[in-house]
């Protein structure tokens, strides 16, 4: 690493955007209609993953996270410009490389390498998946430039100025030329220092508020001007390949010009021929993204999106920060509350002044502690963006069809409580999938739809926060529990009522599952989920109905974060 810049304080700032990238991924490819595709969506997932390419690809230390983001987004290019059909097996995959990429942004957070044979093969499933592509499209006409009787580069310079210059840079080793402006001499050193490090700096002219610099590099245009976005503002970078000034043109420009001087005929037929695309696994020279039309939208996606981050309406900020407030402010609250009752003894009359000022602490107190307190709330979406996969992997593998509905994901809840709130949801929801809705054919021979739905809601209730996890499917069978609580010795009997009967699915060991699956058993460990939720100061509430469906409800405290002293 070259001195003055040290890349290592960017790192926590990389993860946590790729996380937020790939939950967005995620979200996005379970949204996706395999039918009939949005674009969109196509263009959303394909950013996110070259983001992640491109920020990885900066460090150079986060070799096998930029490896797999590149395989995938060059899948996810094809997808988006028609060359390849979606298919459900490709979006199981690409949700399956998400989860292989968080555990690779987690390692490298832990300063630990990512598994080596989870990559391999992660990476394996991806060239496959290219390679049969490329062989379906095989029957096409590829090589239509054949005729032609002359290399790729002249080939490819026949095309637009841009276009022939990228190929170019691609197989004769043209310099690529980064033009900056309205730069300050900072920005330009730390600059300078960016692009000694992608490459070799074979020229630079540097003036007053510009820079421009001539590098030889193997890295994409595209990814230059990611790097120089970390630095400054999109709009003041431009990348293209260009000669060094001075030196003379490489054959291929050379090339370029005899090719351009031909008859227009044999010009156009040259224009119109498509690149041929290498057999390679890894295609890595980005030659091919070079000529793709999407080109242009990338790089304004790029600086759109450096743009968003220099002028962005929030600030990162560590847990352990906002921590510190909190506890700060819980003093101040104390103290005020002291003062208050100091001040009560005092004669009004005498001390107007001091009983003003108090009274004005005690409401900018409040205030302060409400404002504190918001800062660690967060939307219920936080936890509810994660279950459509689950809900999706889960009824797969039990042949069911099921709908999931979220409501009042908008609605906030103090951090502590909702990253501790994931686990006895995701046991609740995995109960409903695997116990509670039946299968197609079971649900239409009771009349029902084939179709089971699943819904997640919250809501605030006073100083509450309620959350539900409702399903339309058999319900509990107050006959059976009856029977198992008797012979188990619990104090019940025919009487009991449904909802104090309910409450013995929560007591250790207590089921009725016939048998217990891979997905979860009804029962099992539902001591688990009511301790956890009793631990966070909550309390959990069972309604159901035979052959209706079941509802949880979990109650629990806005915060824990600030108590009155």
């Amino acid at each position: 690493m070259s001195e003055g810049v040290d890349l290592s304080q960017f790192y926590d700032m990389f993860f946590d955007e790729a996380d937020e990238l790939l939950a967005d991924m995620e979200q996005t490819l379970l949204q996706v209609d395999i039918d009939q595709p949005d674009i969109d969506q196509l263009n959303a997932i394909f950013r996110a993953a070259h983001s992640i390419k491109g920020g990885a690809g900066t460090f150079g230390c986060f070799g096998r996270l930029a490896d797999t983001t590149h395989l995938l987004e060059n899948l996810l290019d094809a997808l988006r410009n028609n060359e390849m059909t979606l298919r459900k097996d490709m979006v199981d995959l690409f949700l399956e490389t998400k989860d292989v990429l968080s555990d690779q942004v987690a390692a490298y957070r832990n300063s630990e390498q990512p598994d080596a044979e989870v990559y391999e093969r992660i990476c394996g499933q991806l060239r496959q998946l290219a390679l049969d592509e490329k062989a379906k499209a095989g029957g096409a006409p590829a090589p239509v430039a054949a005729p032609v009787q002359q290399p790729a580069a002249p080939v490819a310079a026949v095309a637009t100025a841009p276009v022939a210059m990228a190929a170019a840079a691609a197989t004769e080793g043209l310099p690529l030329h980064i033009s900056l402006t309205s730069i300050g001499e900072k920005d330009a050193e730390v600059l300078l220092t960016e692009m000694s490090l992608m490459g070799e700096i074979l020229h630079k002219v540097v003036g007053d508020t510009t820079l421009d610099l001539w590098v030889d590099t193997t890295e994409s245009p595209q990814d230059i001007e990611a790097v120089c976005c970390f630095v400054v503002d999109g709009k003041q970078v431009t990348v293209t390949p260009a000669p060094v000034p001075g030196q003379a043109a490489p054959a291929s420009e050379v090339q370029a010009a005899t090719v351009s001087e031909a008859p227009v005929a044999q010009a156009a037929s040259v224009t119109e021929a498509p690149l041929a695309v290498s057999p390679e696994p890894v295609p890595e020279p980005e030659a091919a993204a070079a000529v793709a039309p999407s080109a242009a939208k990338e790089k304004d996606a790029a600086k759109a999106s450096a743009a968003s981050k220099d002028g962005g309406s929030t600030l990162r900020v560590g847990v352990e920060k906002v921590d510190q407030i909190i506890n700060l402010v819980g003093e101040l609250v104390i103290t005020q509350a002291m003062l208050v009752q100091t001040a009560s003894t005092l004669d009004p009359v005498l001390h107007d002044r001091l009983v003003n000022g108090i009274e004005h602490l005690e409401r900018n107190a409040r205030d302060l502690q409400e404002a504190v307190m918001s800062i660690r709330m967060m939307p219920m979406d936080y936890v509810f963006s994660r279950f459509p996969r689950v809900v999706r992997e889960s009824a797969s593998k039990l042949n069911k069809n099921i709908r999931l509905t979220t409501k009042g994901a908008a609605t906030e809840l103090d951090k502590s409580l909702i990253e501790r709130i994931i686990d006895p949801l995701t046991h609740l929801v995995r109960n409903s999938i695997d116990h509670g809705i039946e299968t197609p054919e079971v649900r239409v021979s009771k009349g029902k739809k084939p179709e089971g739905e699943l819904i997640l809601s919250a809501q605030h209730l006073g100083g509450q926060i309620v959350i539900e996890v409702s399903d339309d499917g058999a319900g509990l069978n107050r006959e059976r529990i009856l029977k198992k609580a008797m012979s188990s010795g619990f104090p019940v009997n025919e009487n009991t009522p449904d909802e104090e009967l309910w409450q013995l699915i929560f007591a250790p060991g207590f089921s009725t599952a016939e048998k217990v699956t891979e997905i979860s058993g009804r029962g099992v460990g539902m001591d688990v989920v009511r301790r956890n939720i009793q631990d966070m100061g909550g309390h959990i509430q069972l309604q159901s109905r035979l052959g209706q469906g079941t509802t949880t409800r979990i109650f629990l405290p806005l915060t824990l974060a600030i108590l009155d002293g």
